[in-house]
């Protein structure tokens, strides 16, 4: 069977999860490409690399550091990643060739296996800011997310939507790490993340000085829902990071698993079933994994699901909505 191979392209580190057993040693490496170390794409990735090595026989896997998001897209594309995690309006907009991806060719040969939890916009703040709502933003230092990261796209979103432009602030483009390093250090006034709470980058910064979580109101919901249909209003649950003792009203878009549509069928199949049975090593790893479930994947996934994929779902006794089929 033609199995995509791994490439170290574009990767500032990566690792080998260590799996026992022969499929460790011989056979196909399968490559999943995630998002800095800071984040939840990484150990999630890693986690499920585990339990491939573990689970699969004739394959391991390794997890990739990337740019996250939009290069995730790139890779998958080219055939340079088994899978990838990547927001749901990244993949979206390079499917159809919106967006950024506008004028670019459309990367059509993505399928999903499943969507795997929500990101969650939180924009930190230092406790003591000024900062009440997202006008405050204009003339202050920001950190938008990497380049290239579905952060980066998903900020763009938000603040565009709600009339504000990267020329009302000043715009820093950095990793998780970097934007809490820099909100610490006090060399950025703001720093926006998308990803699933709690994240290590935010509560490590809250545990060095008190911070505070940016509401969204309802009309800035409204406007980023309508400019992003894939973004839901969501409550982020009190006590996620230390001193944010409140909920906090934001906005949610899912994170997707995503191959090229030229896996096999039975390697898709058999990957989603892992995804699924193994849940609970998965959650082990990263709570975020809790939000993984059948109705999510169906009703959140925004591009069509691998034929693999969808032998299982429907090999459980799940509908599959015809949007979702190739």
């Amino acid at each position: 069977m033609k199995i995509l191979k791994h490439l170290s392209v574009a990767v500032t580190t990566a690792f080998l999860v260590a799996t026992g057993g022969a499929s460790a040693q011989s056979g196909e490496t399968l490559s999943i490409a995630t998002g800095g170390t800071g984040g939840v794409y990484y150990p999630i990735g890693g986690g499920f690399a585990e339990i491939i090595g573990k689970y699969l026989d004739g394959y391991s896997a390794v997890a990739e550091v990337t740019g996250a998001s939009v290069e995730n897209m790139a890779l998958i594309h080219r055939g340079d990643a088994s899978m990838a995690l990547v927001l749901a309006d990244t993949a979206y907009q390079a499917y159809h060739g919106q967006g950024q991806f506008e004028g670019r060719r459309k990367v059509e040969n993505t399928r999903a296996l499943a969507s795997i939890y929500p990101n969650v916009i939180q924009i930190v703040l230092p406790g003591d800011s000024d900062i009440q709502s997202l006008q405050d933003l204009k003339g202050k230092r920001v950190s938008v997310g990497a380049p290239g990261s579905g952060t980066e796209v998903n900020s763009r979103a938000v603040l565009e939507s709600n009339g504000i432009t990267q020329d009302d602030f000043r715009a820093q483009r950095l990793n998780f790490n970097e934007t809490a390093d820099a909100l610490r250090d006090g060399d950025i006034d703001a720093g926006l993340w998308s990803v699933g709470p709690p994240t290590s980058s935010i509560m490590s910064l809250a545990a060095t000085r008190p911070i505070r979580i940016l509401a969204l109101t309802e009309e800035e919901r409204k406007n980023a829902i309508e400019r992003e249909p894939v973004f839901a209003s969501f409550t982020m649950p009190a006590g996620m990071y230390e001193g944010v003792d409140e909920p906090v009203d934001t906005l949610g878009i899912p994170n997707v698993l995503v191959v090229n549509a030229d896996m096999p069928d039975d390697l898709a199949y058999e990957l989603t079933k892992l995804l699924f049975e193994k849940k609970d090593e998965l959650v082990a790893v990263h709570a975020a994994a809790e939000n993984l479930s059948v109705d999510f994947t169906l009703g959140s996934t925004p591009v069509p699901l691998h034929p693999g994929a969808i032998r299982y779902f429907e090999e459980i006794g799940a509908d599959v909505p015809a949007k979702l089929k190739p």
